[in-house]
């Protein structure tokens, strides 16, 4: 597939799935193309600089309105809840982890006021950034995220869980233990068992190799949301486009590289 064709590929389903919504009666960009952009900032995976030159360069046929840089990074932060719309529905398994992502190096820490992340420690690494938490179902696709700073514990994502009693059953690792709280649904698996809990994995191996989401450029808490928040809707799009363009593929198979950019 050409680029223009992942992206026109991508338009449709999200303009498929999303519902009717409200816009300003001034907006240039229907709510299909903004949500779009935002899927394609975070599968392009470089800064938003990056990405803008690119684009405009590029495949500015395909979005003749397209906004100033900065308007259209603005517009992506306002129009961010967009983006829940495409969410999956939970199975009766689901699957809960974090994924640390690092913001800038640990020589830089308190350097400024405004600084997001905290010191955690990464594959044995330290490093200065936020966990994402993402609630999968057993298909992968996206349920529910949420994201703090990586000194915090997984448990502080259990209230992710806590909606979902009598919808499923959350597989986690021990992390998650809470024991002052510990939330109804959630199964603790030892380290060994439950192997459906890999499809968490292979999820967020996508994330690293695809999207280079391992690292983040941006700096201010409300652009760090929205990019995490088109990255969930764009994992779900881009599964759902795998399924359709290969129908005789097992419905459990995850797969997003052929839509690399």
């Amino acid at each position: 597939m050409t680029t223009e064709d992942i992206i026109t590929l991508v338009f449709i389903v999200v303009d498929d799935k999303l519902p009717e919504l409200k816009q300003h009666s001034q907006a240039k960009l229907c709510p299909s193309e903004v949500v779009t952009l935002g899927i394609l900032m975070a599968l392009k995976g470089v800064s938003f600089r990056a990405f803008y030159r690119w684009l405009k360069r590029d495949h500015s046929c395909l979005f003749p309105s397209l906004p100033e840089r900065s308007r259209l990074q603005r517009l992506l932060k306002t129009r961010q809840a967009w983006a829940a719309h495409l969410l999956s529905e939970p199975s009766f398994f689901t699957v809960i982890d974090s994924y640390p992502i690092e913001l800038i190096f640990p020589v830089r820490e308190g350097r400024s006021p405004k600084q997001v992340g905290k010191k955690g420690r990464d594959k044995g690494r330290w490093s200065i950034g936020i966990k994402l938490c993402w609630l999968i179902n057993e298909t992968g696709k996206v349920v529910a995220w949420s994201f703090d700073t990586m000194n915090v514990s997984d448990k502080t994502f259990n209230p992710l869980v806590a909606p979902l009693e009598g919808q499923t059953i959350v597989l986690a690792d021990y992390g998650f233990r809470d024991q002052d709280a510990p939330p109804r649904p959630m199964k603790f698996c030892p380290k060994g068992s439950w192997n459906e809990r890999m499809c968490i994995e292979t999820a967020f191996s996508m994330l690293t190799n695809v999207c280079h989401f391992k690292k983040l450029k941006h700096r201010a808490e409300e652009y760090i949301q929205a990019r995490l928040a088109f990255a969930t809707a764009m994992f779900n799009v881009l599964l759902e486009l795998f399924h359709q363009l290969h129908p005789d593929a097992d419905p459990f198979q995850m797969s997003i590289a052929e839509f690399s950019l």
